[in-house]
């Protein structure tokens, strides 16, 4: 059984196929407490939570008709059941999405015969985080995943600058910068990219935060 906090249907916020309907599926629980998260609410151990199976959630997706699914937390990737969760979705025509925050290895969901699309944080200085992250994970990904880098502040872009060079992240998997809302300017952002000639890399910003008020859940 899997403990989720709410479940949804929306755009695609972020990410490769950010503007698409998906069906969320949110999890309790996380590991990091980044300077900026704003899921606060469903990190804690006691975050009220609603139990149910991979069948159950399942089911819930093929009544939704939506195919896409995003698999978010808190972290996902804390749930012993989220790879046996997206199998099943996908066996069942869904393209599965797992937005996890780098800090936890993907080897096995990686090699999985099924295997879920990736969209993983590398959480940068600003965070607070950034000795958590799993670095082994820059090898695993594909064409079909996503690295985000969610920046506040000049120091924040240039250690993505700095990693996105050295592990030549542009020609594995796609990759996208994200102002810390409220942080950063996002013109400030395109300025940094053209100085450093980032070919390949993206600015995205979190539609959902300008489509409706920032904190507001469910979206």
């Amino acid at each position: 059984m899997l403990p989720v906090v709410e479940k949804f249907i929306s755009i695609n916020g972020e990410g490769a196929h950010a503007g698409e309907l998906a069906a969320f599926i949110r999890f309790r629980g996380c590991n990091l407490s980044c300077s900026y998260c704003d899921t606060c609410w469903a990190n804690t151990e006691n975050a009220p939570a609603e139990y149910e199976s991979i069948e159950e959630l399942t089911a819930w997706v093929a009544e939704s008709e939506v195919h896409n699914v995003t698999l978010t937390g808190g972290e996902p990737l804390l749930q012993k059941e989220c790879g046996a969760l997206a199998e099943l979705l996908i066996k069942n025509g869904c393209r599965v999405e797992i937005e996890t925050n780098g800090s936890i290895s993907l080897e096995r969901l990686a090699a999985a015969e099924y295997r879920p699309i990736f969209t993983m944080d590398y959480k940068l200085p600003s965070s607070g985080m950034e000795e958590f992250m799993c670095i082994d994970n820059f090898r695993l990904l594909d064409c079909h995943d996503t690295v985000k880098f969610v920046s506040g502040s000049i120091a924040d872009l240039e250690k993505a600058a700095e990693l996105i060079d050295t592990y030549k992240l542009t020609e594995r998997c796609h990759v996208f910068i994200s102002p810390v809302f409220g942080e950063i300017e996002p013109a400030d952002i395109v300025d940094f990219m053209e100085e450093h000639k980032m070919n390949g890399v993206r600015l995205q910003l979190q539609l959902h935060k300008f489509i409706w008020e920032p904190t507001r859940r469910g979206v």
